[in-house]
């Protein structure tokens, strides 16, 4: 069968790069066409554009890019008329992706998948409309997610959360703090990571905090991981004259060996959950009170973590807009380090959420769904 995929950034280009590895092992003559990235390019198929021509965020950068945006979508509708798909999958990304949905669905009558449900539940909840009128079948990720498209009359598939996949295959499962340590030329005090973002503007509004707060905590060793796509130089703009150590592609090995987390909001704060790591939510914002006031007044849940949103209640702290300080930070990574209850009462909250989350297999689910549902007589 013939495929085609839709991811406009680096999540989603890891998360369609796995599915595409599973559907190859149910349908060993699956060809795919996509606009992706590097990993999805490398599990097979033909990039048709990259996603970093397409990664536009917030609102100005997306009306300056106007044209290349409605260029880009140009590319994709014709593509996937000439290419004529069995199936359409679309992953996360919704701006980009529910007008190709509108387009397939009206012009070409291509059944039409979304792995990667679209954070409707947060804001813009109007896009449910678009969502029940285009999209054949949504392959959701996270639990509540089923509950909230329920309550608005669609049904929907739990198949699993690929972040669980992703620790549970992880490399170096089994290595030691002094290896890790001795390998990166670490000193032998604890590890506090420090996840500042993986965009430069979250760095910029995060790092120099995090590093004021750790600073106090002299029998700890902060070591930041380092982004992806971000040059060590951008963070030796921040980091100055702390003692501060970064580790780049090791994001997984370094939560391992930790003691406590300093996180920005985002899947790290869920893949810190599932290594057990104890952590504080950090978010600094301009305009802090505004954007509380929007959030609080505005978006139709409460909290900003996967952890958090998962659980439905407070199990992390959210340092957010206007409750981010430098103090707040100290006077909550002092209770994750020292105080034994509350770091039990949140390796508790975390079980619960590893309950919830579900088994490995996100990847594997998702395509048995999508083969099954799709006439083809290989598989009839």
């Amino acid at each position: 069968m013939r495929y085609y995929l839709i991811a406009g950034e680096a999540s989603g280009d890891l998360h369609a790069s796995n599915l595409m590895k599973s559907l190859k092992t149910i349908d060993s003559e699956a060809d795919f066409r996509f606009f992706g990235g590097d990993l999805m390019a490398a599990a097979g198929g033909t990039l048709v554009k990259h996603y970093r021509e397409m990664a536009f965020m917030g609102f100005i950068p997306v009306l300056l890019n106007l044209r290349t945006i409605f260029k880009n979508m140009k590319i994709c509708r014709e593509d996937i008329r000439n290419y004529q798909p069995d199936v359409v999958i679309l992953i996360d990304y919704p701006g980009f992706n529910l007008k190709i949905a509108e387009f397939v669905k009206k012009k070409l009558s291509i059944p039409i998948y979304y792995y990667i449900s679209p954070k409707i539940w947060a804001w813009k909840k109007y896009r449910i409309k678009s969502i029940r009128k285009y999209i054949d079948k949504m392959l959701c990720i996270l639990p509540f997610e089923v509950d909230f498209y329920n309550n608005s009359n669609y049904k929907v598939s739990y198949v699993g959360n690929p972040t669980v996949d992703a620790v549970a295959n992880r490399e170096f499962a089994d290595e030691t703090f002094e290896s890790f340590t001795t390998i990166n030329r670490l000193g032998r005090k604890p590890i506090i990571a420090i996840l500042a973002g993986s965009r430069k503007q979250e760095i910029k509004d995060n790092l120099p905090a995090m590093l004021q707060a750790v600073s106090d905590f002299s029998d700890y060793q902060p070591v930041i991981a380092g982004a992806p796509g971000i040059d060590a130089e951008y963070y030796k703009t921040y980091t100055g004259n702390h003692n501060v150590q970064i580790v780049f592609g090791q994001t997984y090995r370094l939560l391992q060996q930790s003691s406590a987390a300093l996180v920005t909001s985002g899947t790290a704060t869920l893949e810190t959950a599932l290594f057990r790591v104890p952590q504080t939510v950090c978010y600094e914002t301009p305009i802090k009170h505004i954007v509380s006031f929007v959030f609080k007044n505005f978006f139709t849940t409460k909290y900003i973590s996967l952890v958090n949103l998962i659980a439905n209640r407070t199990i992390v702290q959210e340092l957010f807009a206007a409750s981010f300080s430098v103090q707040a930070i100290k006077n909550e990574l002092n209770r994750l380090l020292n105080d034994k209850s509350y770091r039990e009462f949140m390796l508790q909250g975390y079980d619960e959420v590893i309950d919830l989350l579900g088994k490995p297999g996100a990847s594997e689910q998702a395509a048995k769904v999508i083969v099954s549902n799709l006439p083809c007589p290989r598989y009839c």
